[in-house]
């Protein structure tokens, strides 16, 4: 087992940063998952500790041992590609045993990797299979197990689920999950798709055009992000976002968004006082706009007018997607609503979940 640091990377491709001045440290059996827009670095950073790509600055250290110059498979790390790069001529034992029969292991110990590893994975009944007579869950899952052969300290996985489909993609994230509690190893996970991270991460570090914007848990990512990016990448639908300026009147704050005005929480106003006058970025989550029949009563809550352009029914809930001036916001309501299009109707917003973001630097203020 081992922990993994990232000491000031920097990995540049001409005169592009890839990675900018990374500082990352992994602890021992942890799940971290790096997440962020295409092209932002993630891989590149993956592939850096992989041994795949030679790192521009700065050091990367694999426990104690720094393995810059080490070769990749030198670094005791296993990883898990996009592609399942299975061989189409060998059966899914032999895909699994390859590398270690390429490292000499003996025979006995090879059969008792592999066994054990499809028996971790439930494809213990396929190992006399080939790739093709496999679907593509069960492929996913025979390069997962290729890896888990290796026994690797590390565990290295590059966007996994992007070839499956949607409920595929749920059960191998669980199984994946599993897997992590099971082996009790370091996990590194590279997505760009922000449920898999919130689901499966021990910790989530969020990437932006090659710079590490905030890594901490899930929950503190969605309740207390540092940032304008970080706000609008984690949650789905995203964090809804109005220009507005923090206006005094009286003893009371309030948000003025120019079709709106909301008062801010008494608890939350003095944190807010410096800002008075100033552009912000008022933030809040769909989640966090109720319809006024269903809201809940022990909220703070301030009503907007607006108007209905979309809704989207989805069962358990009803997405409502509406405008209020030049601004378009979406809303999660209880699925007991009932919207029609180009509707007036009133919003309740949950000033309690509140985001004040300085407009300038995008940073939050708390």
């Amino acid at each position: 087992m081992a922990s993994v640091t990232f000491d000031h990377v920097y990995k540049r491709f001409g005169d592009v940063v890839a990675v900018n001045d990374l500082n990352l440290e992994i602890a021992d059996r942890e799940f971290l998952v790096l997440v962020g827009p295409s092209g932002c670095g993630k891989t590149t950073a993956l592939r850096c500790l992989a041994g795949l790509e030679d790192v521009s600055e700065g050091r990367i250290l694999i426990g104690d041992q720094v393995v810059n110059d080490v070769a990749p498979k030198d670094r005791d790390i296993a990883m898990v590609f996009q592609s399942y790069a299975l061989y189409p001529h060998m059966s899914v034992y032999d895909n699994m045993a390859f590398g270690l029969k390429l490292r000499k292991t003996p025979k006995d110990e090879i059969d008792r990797r592999v066994k054990k590893a499809a028996d971790i994975l439930g494809i213990g009944h396929l190992l006399d299979r080939k790739p093709r007579q496999l679907s593509g869950g069960q492929r996913q899952r025979v390069a997962v197990g290729r890896a888990i052969v290796r026994e690797p300290k590390v565990f290295l996985f590059d966007e996994p689920l992007s070839n499956l489909d949607a409920k595929l993609r749920v059960e191998t994230r669980a199984n994946i999950s599993k897997l992590h509690q099971q082996l009790q190893t370091t996990f590194i996970y590279v997505t760009h798709d922000q449920i898999e991270a919130m689901t499966m991460a021990t910790r989530i570090a969020v990437i932006n055009k090659g710079i590490l914007q905030q890594v901490d848990t899930p929950q503190t990512l969605y309740d207390r992000p540092d940032n304008l990016f970080v706000a609008g990448f984690i949650g789905s639908p995203s964090m809804n976002f109005f220009p507005a300026k923090l206006r005094k009147d009286g003893d009371d704050l309030y948000v003025d968004g120019g079709t709106f005005a909301l008062k801010v929480p008494s608890d939350r106003k003095q944190a807010y006082m410096k800002e008075v006058d100033r552009d912000i970025i008022f933030g809040i989550r769909p989640e966090n706009i109720h319809n006024p029949e269903f809201a809940p009563p022990s909220i703070d809550g301030q009503l907007v007018e607006c108007v209905v352009d979309v809704t989207e029914l989805m069962g358990n809930e009803i997405l409502v997607y509406l405008k209020t001036g030049n601004n378009s916001f979406v809303a999660r309501v209880d699925p007991r609503s009932r919207y029609q299009i180009d509707q007036k109707v009133q919003m309740v917003f949950n000033m309690n979940a509140m985001h004040i973001f300085d407009r300038e630097t995008e940073l939050a203020i708390r």
